[in-house]
């Protein structure tokens, strides 16, 4: 039997039957964990796709079945900054054919806009028959983000909220498919999110001036969200609620909602396409529970 050697320096530590440097030990320890903890993300995130793939070949079914019947479909992406709406809108259109899709995010209004009709800017972009309109941000802008930051009036802000359910039934009365989605953050990871976003090179661009803020008025954003869902909610419009704390939940789920808008041909049966009712809420049943929170504790949550 082999002598073990004996570890009199605090500075060392015994491997193997050979003294090792302490701090080497430890970094190397340390590589070693984060070198397995990559690999297990790595592995989460194939697993997390490979999930999705069954539901995104039904949306290319759905796809061909808006072309084939000529009908318009326009979904509505809603929701804090940071909640994951645009990582839903690429999972939704992966493996769509681009022919018949857009994606239409919009800047700030020119002065040309701003003399114009409200909706005008929004319609111009509208989908033509056979084709499906994903809006990252939508007239729901001025319900939201121009109202909390004083980017519109008093005036243009309750002419919108009193005219928005009339302006989207006539939609869906001339045949559009509507979907409005809202995307539903927790304020801690949206904090989460955001320093990601600061130390992160390749997510520094998504980090604005307005995102920096969003925490200071995380309670007049929940206010904001409690009128526009109260206001704008209704049988032939409705809002669909996604937690996204969990974002592959709930891109996979909003997947579902919008599979479930459309009765296509050729349906996978075999799928699951029943809601996850901890992330999917009905827009009518997150206004109970807000309603619910101010009574308990005094003030919306989120």
């Amino acid at each position: 039997m082999e002598d073990q050697i004996k570890n009199t320096n605090p500075e060392t530590i015994i491997v193997d039957n050979q003294e090792v440097d302490l701090d080497l030990f430890i970094e190397a320890f340390k590589e070693l964990k984060t070198s397995q903890t990559t690999e297990s993300k790595a592995k989460m995130k194939y697993r997390q796709e490979q999930e999705l793939k069954p539901y995104q070949a039904e949306l290319i079914k759905l796809q061909k079945h808006l072309e084939n019947n000529n009908k318009k479909m326009i979904i509505l992406f809603e929701g804090r900054d940071a909640a994951g709406k645009g990582g839903t809108i690429r999972r939704v259109t992966r493996y769509m054919n681009e022919k018949h899709y857009r994606i239409v995010a919009l800047g700030k209004p020119t002065e040309e806009q701003k003399t114009q009709w409200f909706y005008q800017k929004y319609i111009n972009h509208f989908p033509r028959g056979g084709e499906i309109v994903l809006f990252d941000r939508s007239w729901y802008n001025r319900a939201m983000v121009e109202s909390v930051f004083g980017f519109c009036t008093q005036k243009e802000y309750d002419d919108f909220m009193r005219g928005v359910k009339g302006f989207e039934k006539d939609l869906v009365r001339q045949g559009t498919i509507l979907v409005k989605l809202y995307f539903s953050v927790t304020k801690e990871e949206q904090n989460r999110r955001f320093e990601k976003r600061k130390t992160d090179p390749l997510r520094q661009w998504k980090l604005s001036e307005i995102d920096v803020q969003a925490q200071e008025k995380w309670d007049d954003f929940t206010n904001t969200k409690y009128e526009m869902l109260k206001q704008t909610h209704g049988h032939k419009t409705p809002w669909t609620v996604l937690r996204s704390v969990d974002k592959h939940k709930a891109r996979l789920e909003a997947i579902k909602v919008i599979l479930n808008s459309v009765n296509y041909e050729g349906r996978n049966e075999e799928l699951e396409y029943i809601a996850d009712p901890k992330v999917v809420i009905s827009g009518s049943r997150e206004i109970e529970i807000m309603e619910a929170q101010q009574i308990k504790k005094g003030k919306f949550i989120g």
